[in-house]
């Protein structure tokens, strides 16, 4: 299936070539090309892409911003921030704003492809560089967390560890390689977390540990 992505960022340049990078795959279909925040909201509401792969730094509305107006508009869409910030602010903005995914610029043709394809499934996947980093940022504050009192306290141990891992940015497969665990166990302790959360994805899993504190 071909996927409908509309690419948004102010670099004319690194924007055409991405396009084309794109195109070349074959299996994406680059519906609109946004130069700044305002023009990515408009585009994503004519056109209805599957996924925005979106800048953050642009004029007249922030990546940050455009996110939060293109998903309120349209839920279902995927968000790929693809962008030179790698700051964990600007990580975690944007994965409050609603993204799934977190791209930086350096990453190359198979990388990008492969996140946009991921986002477009409604997984939540972080770039090499940043995934290991994130997962640490969690496991550290959800420890620091259950010090003073558990924030999810209707999970067992079990789910509690998948749920940091899921905010880690990792698949079913690498948290059953991580905890030793079959993929179906991997695959009914994940709907046991959303169930329990109350929550549709990973992408609001990851929300809703946000607001019990762990990313703060």
């Amino acid at each position: 299936m071909t996927l409908r992505v509309l690419v948004a960022d102010d670099h004319p340049v690194y924007r055409d070539g991405l396009r084309m990078m794109l195109t070349s795959t074959g299996t994406v279909d680059v519906v609109g090309a946004a130069a700044d925040g305002i023009e990515a909201v408009e585009l994503a509401a004519e056109l209805r892409p599957d996924v925005v792969v979106m800048d953050l730094q642009m004029p007249r509305l922030d990546g940050i911003e455009a996110t939060r107006r293109v998903l309120a508009d349209a839920p279902s869409t995927g968000v790929l921030v693809l962008t030179m910030h790698d700051g964990d602010e600007s990580v975690f903005a944007a994965m409050l704003a609603g993204a799934r995914g977190y791209l930086l610029k350096g990453a190359n043709q198979d990388e990008i492809l492969r996140a946009i394809t991921a986002v477009a499934g409604g997984e939540v996947i972080f770039g090499p560089a940043l995934a290991a980093r994130v997962a640490s940022y969690f496991a550290t504050l959800a420890t620091a967390s259950r010090a003073d009192t558990d924030p999810f306290p209707q999970l067992t141990a079990r789910e509690r560890e998948v749920l940091g891992l899921i905010a880690g940015g990792l698949s079913n497969r690498q948290i059953a390689d991580r905890l030793f665990l079959s993929p179906k166990t991997v695959r009914n302790n994940v709907s046991n977390v959303f169930t329990k959360l109350q929550v549709a994805d990973r992408a609001q899993a990851i929300v809703r540990a946000r607001e019990a504190g762990l990313g703060r």
